[in-house]
């Protein structure tokens, strides 16, 4: 068993969500009930403190009951923005935490052991940080992040201006964690299955089940 309290979450939120339309994909119906509850339910028994990383007004999240970060770094600068602004509000609101999990608010079936997966790779690989793989396609956004490494991002993405995640992680030891799809009713489900569009919603509301 992990120490939950080495480990604090970012829920990542900060992004356009232009194939949606706009507005916050996270807060979209499924199944009776917004995306961001059922990230929620999946992420927090995984780790110490969660937090929301959003952009905007964030009373819109109230109902949550999760601190809500905006960006650190301004211009939609994308997931590792998102990454860099968990990694300060760990520093500061977690003491204890050595690590720092990333979920997308767009994908709902993620896997619940996770983050215990990740970590058991990254002590097994003596690596420095991990990320998510299925079907030999990485998912940079599900990851953990050590904060040891907080200023060397921050460094990154101010002065040399870093935006895509594999650039960034290309310089440290990346430890790729594979998962399976999980059974479903309807047939096997990619656990890091997204609803980017409206049809994707659907087609999540059918594993639902």
């Amino acid at each position: 068993m992990i120490d939950k309290s080495k480990v604090a979450g970012v829920l990542l939120a900060g992004g356009l969500s232009r194939r949606m339309g706009g507005g916050d994909k996270c807060l979209r119906d499924l199944g009776g009930r917004p995306i961001l509850t059922h990230i929620i339910e999946r992420a927090a028994p995984q780790v110490g403190e969660l937090v929301l990383n959003a952009n905007g007004d964030p009373a819109r999240f109230a109902d949550f009951g999760l601190p809500v970060a905006a960006d650190v770094v301004e211009g939609y600068a994308g997931p590792l923005a998102g990454v860099l602004t968990g990694l300060d509000w760990a520093a500061a609101n977690a003491p204890e935490a050595e690590w720092l999990a990333s979920f997308a608010c767009d994908a709902p079936f993620f896997p619940a052991d996770m983050v215990e997966k990740m970590l058991a790779a990254i002590e097994a690989g003596n690596a420095d940080m991990a990320c998510a793989v299925t079907h030999g396609r990485s998912h940079p956004v599900f990851g953990v992040w050590p904060l040891k490494l907080r200023e060397e991002l921050r460094k990154a993405m101010v002065e040399e201006e870093i935006r895509k995640v594999d650039l960034w992680t290309a310089r440290y030891k990346l430890v790729e964690v594979d998962f399976p799809d999980v059974q479903t009713t309807v047939g096997p489900l990619d656990p890091f299955f997204n609803t980017n569009r409206p049809e994707d919603l659907e087609e999540a509301a059918g594993y639902l089940g």
